[in-house]
C-alpha cells in the first residue's frame, strides 16, 4: 500500500545521502569538542507559580525543544521528551522541570516524529488529559500507540482551544521513526496566538520546531505579529550535511529576523549530542552574531533550564535584562 509522503517547499532540500553519512561518521571520528559545559537548572525555577497561574503569558525550557507555554490559562507543552538517553547517550543535562512539576497539560503541540522530538513515554505521563495536535500523517502512529484525542494539521491550519488560535506553520526538515516511515507524516512549526486577535497579538509565541533556513520564515513573519519566537541553534556542525535540515546560530538569527519577532529564545541545544556542534559552541557563535548585527541585546533571552521567561512579553524588551 503506497504511503503518502511529504516533501519541503524547496524540492531540493531533501535527504542526505548514505555515502554522505558515512562521510560525516569518518569525518567525526576525528573531531575532539569539548563537553564539559552544561547548562544549568535555574535556581529560581517556581513549579508552585505555575501550576497556579492562569492569567500570565509565560514561556518555560524544559530542555531541547521541550516547553511549557501558558497563555490565557491553557497549558502547552512543545514536543515532550524527558528521556534520559538518544539512542546510545546520555542525556547532557537533567530536564528543567520533572513531570510531576507540570501543571495539568491541556495539550501537546509536536513539530514531527524523529524521536528526540517525540517520546511516546514522555507523551504518556503528562498530567492532565491533553489533547494532542500533530502535523498531518502523524495521527495514525499516535492512535497505534493508544492515544485517541488526536488533532492532525496540515501548514497553515488551525485550531482553535480555549481561546487560542494555534497554527501549524511550515519548516524545512524530514522525519522517520522506522526504516519504512521515512516522511510519511509532515514536519513544522506552531504559532500560538489569542484568537480575538488574529495576526495582531503583540504576545504570540511561534515555536519553529525543526528546521533548516528557507523562505517558510518570512512567510510566516508577513502573515502573523510574533511576540516571542522559540528559534533552533544547535546540530547544525558539519554544515555541509545539516544545512538544510537544521539552521546554524548564524541562520537562526536571520530567521528571528525574516519573522519580525520582538524576542528571541534559543533551543535544540543542550540536552543531547545531535551532530559535532556543543552547546558551547552553539551559544557562543548566537551572541557573536547577535553583536555583530548590533542587535538590541535585551531582545535575546538565554533560559536555563526551567527558567521561566514571564509577564506581557511585548514589554520584555525592557522588562528582561540579557542572560
Amino acid at each position: 500500500m503506497n504511503r503518502k509522503r511529504y516533501t519541503n517547499m524547496d524540492p531540493a532540500a531533501g535527504l542526505s545521502t548514505f555515502s554522505d553519512l558515512r562521510k560525516w561518521r569518518k569525518e567525526r571520528s576525528g573531531k575532539v569538542k569539548d563537553l564539559s559545559f552544561v547548562i544549568k537548572t535555574s535556581p529560581d525555577k517556581d513549579p508552585g507559580y505555575l501550576k497556579a497561574n492562569r492569567s500570565e503569558t509565560t514561556i518555560t525550557w524544559i530542555g531541547h525543544s521541550t516547553f511549557l507555554l501558558q497563555k490565557n490559562g491553557i497549558n502547552l507543552v512543545t514536543d515532550p521528551v524527558w528521556a534520559s538517553r538518544m539512542g546510545f547517550d546520555k542525556r547532557l543535562a537533567e530536564p528543567g522541570l520533572k513531570l510531576g512539576e507540570l501543571p495539568p497539560v491541556d495539550a501537546v503541540l509536536l513539530s514531527h516524529g524523529h524521536y528526540d522530538h517525540l517520546h511516546i513515554g514522555s507523551l504518556r505521563a503528562l498530567p492532565g488529559k491533553p489533547k494532542l495536535l500533530v502535523p498531518e500523517g502523524l495521527g495514525k502512529t499516535l492512535r497505534r500507540k493508544g492515544f485517541d484525542d488526536i488533532q492532525e494539521l496540515s501548514w497553515w491550519g488551525s485550531h482553535e482551544l480555549g481561546g487560542l488560535r494555534l497554527h501549524f506553520v511550515p519548516a524545512q526538515h524530514w522525519t522517520r521513526r522506522s526504516l519504512t516511515d521515512t516522511n510519511t507524516s509532515h514536519w513544522g512549526g506552531w504559532i500560538i496566538e489569542d484568537a480575538g486577535k488574529p495576526g495582531a497579538d503583540p504576545d504570540s509565541l511561534y515555536f519553529a520546531g525543526d528546521s533548516g533556513y528557507f523562505q517558510g520564515f518570512r512567510m510566516i513573519g508577513e502573515q502573523f505579529r510574533i511576540g516571542c519566537a522559540l528559534m533552533p541553534i544547535g546540530a547544525y556542525e558539519p554544515e555541509w550535511f545539516m544545512s538544510t535540515q537544521h539552521v546554524s546560530p548564524e541562520e537562526a538569527v536571520q530567521a528571528f529576523l525574516d519573522t519580525q519577532a520582538d524576542i528571541f529564545v534559543p533551543m535544540h541545544y543542550g540536552s543531547f549530542r545531535l551532530a559535532d556542534d556543543t552547546p558551547q559552541e552553539a551559544l557562543d557563535r548566537l551572541r557573536l552574531n547577535w553583536e555583530q548585527r548590533k542587535l538590541d541585546p535585551q531582545r535575546l533571552k538565554v533560559l536555563l533550564h526551567g527558567q521561566t521567561l514571564k509577564t506581557a512579553l511585548s514589554g520584555a524588551v525592557n522588562k528582561f535584562p540579557a542572560e
